[in-house]
């Protein structure tokens, strides 16, 4: 038979239902406390890290300390993007947490310090930067943080470098120091054993010593040792950095000549050596740098000729051979002069050009050639014309100098005594003729 449930057993369940459900939540809800006790955090991962941006940081618990620690803010995510604009980070993308690869730290406060405790914890960093930051440099780096880098910059920061400890970054592949003074009895110090370098820039830091004769970074392209105390001669064996592109040795006390071999560099671009002791002629060699679009041999006392390859390299835009003791006619016309975009050839008293090719009105800082292939006369002062100064009024003024030394450097006598002078003439030809006519008479 079918039972029948009286209807208002139909609407009173669905009540008594839905009252045990929400009413034991309430009950719950109310009997709890209102701030539940937080999670205790894990022991080895140390402080929780800040809340940024509506989450926890993603880098490495340690690490984030070891920031703290140096002084930079941690209020935003380290990892974040994009990275502060002076103290800059990266980090890689591992799990559960991230870790720095890349560290810039710049205009440092005296109160940054690059403690032990904190170097060590960053040894993931692949890279190291460090821009205007006076303070004192770590007596070492931690072995894992040398080993972990491929790339170290410092400028004008740490007040003093150490050639040993810099040596001891030998998986480095770019190396900037620039003025900070280095302690070493040379580059090859620095060099000793790191044999991945490609960018070499040690400028500006008081490094003396001779520039090695075994290089052990043969994949250099880029080596700049400017503004230091270097000395002694160029060595030979630089042909052995067959990949270099650039090579800047200016502002050093370098002496000898230029080797042979500088020719077998043929991936050379930019080639600076002004401002040394150099002496000796222009190495034929140098013909064989098809690349090269820099030469600069400026502020030496190189001499001989002008080898006239150089008015031939299609590539090469700047070239400066001033102040020097180069000799003879340049081997230039106007048209290899105007494909430079720089040109220097001033303070070279023994130097000339052929006045048949090139004008007086381009201001080269030489006298022209006479027939003999010697210099006519002394240079013009570089001091109050520039090299290349091309002024049209100018080269009329030298014109009209040199029409003045041609004629005697003066115009003859004026015209009111030369009319004086005639006048006394005739007078005394009048008196004689009529004292010879009074006596013929009588």
């Amino acid at each position: 038979m079918d039972l029948k449930v009286p209807p208002f057993l139909v609407i009173l369940i669905p009540l008594l239902l839905s009252y045990i459900g929400t009413g034991g939540d309430a009950a719950h809800s109310t009997a709890s406390s209102p701030s539940p006790s937080p999670r205790p955090s894990p022991v080895a991962r140390g402080p929780a890290p800040p809340v940024t941006g509506g989450g926890r940081s993603t880098l490495d618990p340690r690490q984030l300390t070891a920031l703290q620690s140096i002084g930079l803010s941690t209020t935003r995510d380290p990892c974040a993007l994009p990275s502060p604009h002076d103290n800059a980070t990266a980090c890689d993308s591992a799990s559960p947490f991230r870790h720095l690869v890349s560290l810039r730290l710049a205009n440092c406060s005296p109160d940054v310090d690059l403690s032990p405790t904190a170097l060590s914890a960053l040894y993931t960093l692949r890279s190291l930067s460090l821009l205007r930051c006076p303070i004192p440099a770590p007596r070492r780096l931690p072995a894992s943080l040398a080993s972990s880098l491929r790339s170290f910059s410092c400028v004008s920061s740490l007040r003093r470098l150490n050639g040993v400890m810099l040596s001891r970054l030998e998986n480095l592949t770019d190396l900037v120091v620039v003025d900070v003074p280095v302690s070493a009895s040379g580059p090859a110090v620095v060099l000793s054993q790191m044999h991945h370098l490609r960018s070499l820039t040690i400028s500006r830091a008081n490094l003396s010593g001779r520039l090695p004769h075994h290089w052990h970074t043969l994949d250099l392209v880029h080596l700049d040792l400017s503004s230091n105390s270097l000395k002694g001669s160029i060595p030979s064996t630089i042909s052995v950095l067959g990949y270099l592109q650039t090579l800047n040795l200016s502002s050093n006390a370098l002496t000898g000549t230029l080797p042979d071999s500088i020719g077998d560099l043929i991936f050379l671009k930019n080639a600076t050596f002004s401002q040394n002791s150099l002496s000796g002629p222009i190495p034929n060699s140098i013909s064989q740098l098809s690349n090269l679009t820099h030469l600069d041999l400026s502020s030496n006392q190189l001499n001989g000729s002008i080898p006239r390859f150089l008015s031939e390299m299609k590539e090469l835009k700047f070239l400066n051979l001033e102040n020097n003791s180069f000799q003879g006619a340049i081997p230039f016309n106007a048209t290899s002069i105007k494909r430079l975009e720089f040109f220097k050839v001033g303070g070279n008293s023994n130097l000339c050009y052929n006045h048949t090719l090139l004008s007086s009105k381009m201001k080269l800082g030489i006298a022209p050639c006479d027939k003999y292939g010697l210099p006519v006369s002394p240079p013009p002062d570089k001091s109050s014309k520039s090299d290349s100064d091309y002024s049209d009024d100018d080269g009329e003024d030298d014109d009209n100098e040199n029409e003045k030394k041609r004629s005697g450097g003066h115009h003859g006598p004026s015209k009111l005594v030369l009319g004086v002078a005639i006048g006394l003439s005739c007078l005394v030809f009048l008196v004689i003729f009529l004292v010879c006519l009074s006596r013929m008479c009588g």
